[in-house]
Parts: C-alpha cells; structure tokens; sequence
C-alpha cells in the first residue's frame, strides 16, 4: 500500500491550503489539505483538480475507521479521477483523521454526517456534486441523497448493498473492541480486524466507538425509492458485511449494480473493476 506523509504532523484548522506529499513508488502526488467548521465541528477536506476549469466535482465520503488519505489517496481514486479530468474532493468524517473527534453517539448519526458533506459543498461554492461513498460513507451518501436530491448529480454506493434497507452493516461488539484495554484482549476476529485497522490508522479509539454506536441507521424501502439521482451500487463478490447490491439497485429507480468479483469489504475499494465501473457511470450519467 502506497505511504501517506504530511509534511507536517497537521496543519492549522480553518487556515489556507497546506501542502501532503503522497508516495506512490517512484511517484509523489502532492495534495492539498484544508479544513473548514460546520458549527463547532471542524471537517479537514482535500480538494485536487480544481485548477481545470471544466472539471466537475465529485465528493468522496470514507468508511468507518477509515480517512480520506486511507480510502481515497492510498488506493489511487484521487489520482484516477483526477487523471481522467475530475475534480476530486474527499473529506475525513468527524471522528476520523485530522477531523474533530467527538465522543457522544448521538453527534453521529447518519443524517448529521450527510449535513457535514453538504456544508463542505456550501463552503466550496459547489451547488451539484457527484457523491461517491463506501461502507459507512455510502450510507452517509444515501442520506445526502435522500435529504439534499438537487445537490447530488449521482451517487456511488460502494461496500453497501440490502443492508442499507435491513440491518446495518458493521456489528456493534467492534465498539467494545475498540474500548477493550488491548488488541489482544478483544475475542472476536472481526473485533481484532477492526481494532487493527484503527490502531495502524492511529485513530482515537474512544471516538470511533461512538461513531459505530451511533451511525448505524437504516432508511425504509420507501425512502431509498425516492432517491432519484442515478445510482451504482457497488459489492465485492466475497463481502459478508454489505448486503446484496442487485437487492438494493432493485429499490432505487435506474440503478445499476457491481459485483465486484473476488473482493471482500476491505479488498474492494481499491479494485480495478470497481475504478473501471465508476468511470464510465460517471461518463454515462445525465
């Protein structure tokens, strides 16, 4: 996997633009970090390939545990989609990275996570975005939609399938792995893999258990009916965490679905089947 370094261990909240340096190989892309309030939640925000005049945005929204370096840069979905001539714009969720980390559940609800996607919309002066999301991005993805139709242009619902609609995804005994006094202390295996994940991350594990315990909400069939964006659903063929993807596209209007073969729910978001398929959702959608 391709390392993150900041050419600082931060940078100032609500100040201007601070320069990453990303090593990919040989290769360095060089990022540009900021971060602005939505109330007294500060919401850090990459935002690259804005310089092109022509190139329509799209908002990336990261899974649980997870930042916008983690999912979006490491990957290569910023240097994708970029190269293929979009501007491409990721944020860490609150809790997460360089974001404000809060430790009430209620203050991560999925509809509150969706109002910080719209208010970093707001504080870009970008009124229509496509919204890409995966895991508990997607399901803050599918609130947006659902709450704010006319700011999303289309959504990319990736490592969320049926269980949008029923059941929740990720298990709430992750958050008493998180609270557990050690890695080996935790019992469960996908307890365990949360818990690693999040300590590599260097995540604050105190947060992270609010979030799961508070983020977990479902919309009805009847809701995800009325999203009217054009809609990829996107799940590796090996994910025992997401739900159905043809299960979910057959609620919402003119969805597509993925089968992202031979991936599970950690493997899949970097897949070249997955990056492919979104690209041309993207060129086909009105």
């Amino acid at each position: 996997m391709p390392r993150v370094s900041a050419t600082a261990s931060g940078y100032p909240r609500g100040a201007g633009p601070v320069a990453v340096f990303c090593d990919f190989g040989l290769a360095r892309l060089e990022l540009t970090m900021a971060s602005f309030k939505n109330g007294d939640v500060e919401i850090a925000y990459l935002d690259e390939g804005r310089e092109n005049p022509n190139a329509e945005p799209i908002v990336l929204v990261h899974g649980f545990a997870s930042t916008k370096e983690v999912n979006w840069v490491n990957p290569g979905w910023v240097r994708t989609l970029t190269g293929a001539g979009r501007r491409a714009i990721a944020l860490d969720n609150r809790g997460h990275g360089q974001s404000s980390k809060l430790y009430d559940p209620a203050e991560y609800h999925s509809g509150k996570m969706a109002e910080d996607v719209r208010a970093l919309l707001d504080h870009l002066g970008i009124a229509r975005a496509d919204v890409m999301g995966y895991s508990m991005g997607a399901r803050i993805a599918a609130f947006l939609a659902g709450e704010h139709p006319r700011r999303v242009r289309s959504i990319v619902l990736g490592g969320l399938g049926y269980k949008l609609v029923e059941g929740v995804g990720l298990m709430e005994n992750i958050a008493d792995a998180l609270e557990a006094p050690s890695l080996a202390a935790v019992p469960d295996e996908t307890g365990r893999l949360f818990r690693s994940f999040a300590e590599q991350t260097k995540s604050d594990l105190r947060a992270l258990a609010a979030c799961i315990r508070g983020s977990r909400q479902t919309l009805s069939r009847e809701q995800v009916a009325g999203i009217r964006s054009p809609t990829l659903v996107a799940v590796g063929t090996q994910d025992d965490v997401a739900g159905n993807a043809q299960e979910l596209a057959a609620l919402i209007p003119g969805a597509r679905a993925l089968d992202i073969p031979n991936r599970d729910h950690m493997l899949a978001v970097g897949d070249k089947v997955f990056k492919a398929a979104v690209l041309e959702f993207l060129n086909q959608r009105a």
